[in-house]
């Protein structure tokens, strides 16, 4: 059991600290639904794993890549509103995996972990996979973090200023894409953006600067992750909603403190 234990506060750990840093440009740029869409999609994912017998963390990164990809080029021919695209997007391949995995007669799955995740069940596989897509995305927002905030707070000057706009919009599209395909395990497929939108949302309140706050929304992941664990251990609840639990709870507790908000 203690084997158990240790093995899902490292992966829930090498998660929270990468999410919160992204969830804070998430949470500057409202892109909650856009998270929440490419989560439903792992599912999907999960199902395709399944049928093409390959590794369900390489499925799970591909879909979402692909998702991701397919958003952007819809949102440049502007079809639709981007928030009825999503939203489509979000449902449609969510009620898809669901189907698909009604197909798979010969693989027995616990659609439960799937959507609320099972950090207990942890495998040293999705260590490697956790730790592996997580050091190239937080390598990834250091190298890019000057472009990356430069996009956010204003694109129109980040284009005077000579940034490929387009490529750094898709780059950020594309590591939400990966952090989702590589937490799955941690909170499940609909509590995903959990892990990176309220963590930020909390350190927004307690920082000063966006550097502050990137730094602290990781450090609140990491506490979340841990309180979720030792709720789950004693009080025998499902590990992945504790974990959302006591994100919520620093996030109420933060919001009770007269500190003073981050300008931006």
């Amino acid at each position: 059991m203690l084997e158990l234990l240790m093995r899902a506060l490292i992966g829930g750990l090498g998660v929270a600290a990468v999410a919160g840093p992204l969830g804070a440009f998430v949470v500057w740029r409202r892109m909650a639904y856009f998270g929440d869409t490419l989560a439903h999609s792992a599912l999907l994912g999960v199902a395709l794993g399944f049928l093409l017998d390959i590794n369900l963390n390489l499925a799970i990164v591909v879909l979402c890549v692909g998702l991701a990809l397919v958003l952007v080029t819809l949102q440049k021919k502007q079809i639709i509103a981007t928030d009825t695209l999503l939203g489509i997007l979000a449902h449609s391949s969510l009620s898809l995996g669901l189907v698909a995995v009604s197909f798979l007669d010969n693989v027995r799955i616990d659609l439960m972990a799937y959507l609320f995740g099972d950090l207990l069940a942890i495998s040293q596989t999705d260590l490697y996979w956790i730790y592996g897509g997580g050091l190239a995305v937080m390598a990834l927002l250091v190298a890019f973090w000057r472009p990356l905030l430069a996009l956010t707070v204003n694109e129109e000057l980040a284009k005077v200023e000579g940034y490929p706009v387009e490529t750094i919009r898709l780059l950020l599209m594309l590591l939400v894409a990966v952090v989702i395909a590589v937490a799955m395990k941690i909170v499940g497929v609909l509590l995903i953006t959990s892990l990176m939108i309220i963590p930020a949302a909390t350190s927004r309140k307690l920082s000063q600067t966006p550097v502050q706050m990137a730094s602290i929304a990781g450090v609140l992941g990491c506490l979340s992750v841990c309180g979720g664990l030792w709720a789950s251990y004693h009080w025998d609840t499902p590990t992945g909603p504790s974990v959302v639990v006591c994100a919520a709870f620093l996030f109420l507790l933060a919001y009770t403190l007269p500190t003073r908000k981050m300008a931006a």
